[in-house]
């Protein structure tokens, strides 16, 4: 699906580095089987195969290449059908916590379904798959399938059992960890389409010390890091005011344009982050996650709005492409609960340039180190 369509330069690039923190192992583990910290495995992945890195954008991919989302996963291979964790719903427990048992799962099967299609509208994907790097006893294996929407039509086989809710939807098996707020899915990993020896160092702290000797300290960068930021797409009480914000379209006075929407920028961001947005009305290019740039600005008192150039684009995006609402039609915190999203994340690239993504229930709140 992916990894045999890559050029063969790529591919062994791939491996090679996957090789690399395999030799490490012993660092972490004394197994025979070699680890390898699922971070690391998509920093790889995306090097590798030059794709996009989405794991900071709480979204249903961990990157994308072109129009494939890629959801990368690494796992031991057990007996080859192992469940393993495909979505979190924590933040949602007001939407489903009361419901029978039934009514759960649907929702659930609904959420997940809702988290696919709201990641393939923001990134302008086609498909996503599953990437996944399955761990074996000296060895990894390349596994890959197709990313399915669960069929809410045929859910069926739903039985309870402690700590978790099975079901099927007549291709695939799922359960639902209650405790957790967790959904898993069986990956049936048979038809592995590529695997490689990994030799495990048995003192990887003597090879990486004559490493670092050779290389004088040249791997220290004097270059400052990227800044990021998170916003609320909400007001206070996480509640997302009617006429102001992205219902701005709605506020009374003059005629308004149905897409006009701002972020809200809240106070304490500009004390805190003085220097991180250009000044009021000053330009500056937006990179969106579907990799289109838009042109935005500061403006509105104290400055507490984030909004395109033109005043309409922001909107269109946000609300038409991404959201899916209607003209006319008022988004509401509920509505962002069932995408799993209520922040943005702004990355600042330079003085001129940044990059939004949208951001999981309560980033902003933990950004903020606020009580959630």
């Amino acid at each position: 699906m992916f990894f045999n369509n890559q050029n063969r330069y790529q591919q062994n690039e791939y491996q090679k580095f996957l090789k690399i923190v395999g030799h490490l192992s012993n660092l972490f583990s004394e197994s025979a089987t070699p680890y390898l910290y699922y971070r690391i495995a998509e920093k790889i992945f995306c090097q590798a195969f030059e794709a996009d890195d989405l794991s900071r954008s709480d979204v249903s991919a961990d990157a994308k290449k072109m129009n494939i989302g890629i959801g990368l996963k690494t796992f031991l291979a057990g007996n080859y059908k192992t469940f393993q964790k495909v979505a979190e719903f924590g933040g949602d427990q007001s939407l489903y916590g009361d419901l029978s048992t039934h009514d759960k799962i649907l929702k659930i099967a609904e959420l997940r379904n809702s988290r696919i299609d709201f990641t393939q509208r923001l990134h302008a994907l086609e498909s996503s798959i599953y990437h996944c790097v399955i761990r074996d006893s000296g060895k990894f294996m390349i596994y890959e399938e197709q990313m399915q929407f669960i069929d809410t039509e045929n859910i069926k086989n739903i039985k309870t059992n402690k700590g978790s809710i099975s079901f099927d939807d007549g291709q695939e098996e799922y359960s639902f960890l209650t405790s957790k707020n967790t959904l898993t899915k069986r990956f049936v990993t048979e038809k592995i389409i590529y695997e490689f020896p990994i030799e495990i160092l048995e003192n990887p702290l003597d090879v990486l010390s004559q490493c670092l000797s050779s290389s004088n300290n040249s791997i220290i960068s004097d270059e400052p890091l990227n800044q990021t930021i998170y916003l609320p797409l909400y007001g206070k009480k996480h509640i997302v005011y009617e006429k102001s914000g992205l219902n701005q379209w709605n506020a009374r006075g003059r005629i308004r344009d149905p897409n006009e929407v701002y972020i809200p920028i809240p106070a304490i961001i500009h004390k805190k982050y003085p220097s991180f947005f250009p000044s009021r009305d000053k330009p500056f290019n937006l990179r969106l996650p579907n990799g289109k740039i838009m042109q935005s600005k500061i403006c509105q008192d104290g400055g507490k709005a984030l909004m395109s150039y033109s005043n309409r684009e922001l909107g269109q995006w946000i609300l038409r492409d991404v959201l899916r609402l209607r003209e006319g039609e008022l988004l509401t915190y509920e509505k962002l609960q069932i995408l799993g999203v209520d922040s943005v994340r702004i990355d600042k690239i330079d003085h001129l340039t940044y990059e939004i993504n949208f951001a999981s229930i309560g980033s902003y709140d933990r950004f903020m180190g606020l009580n959630i």
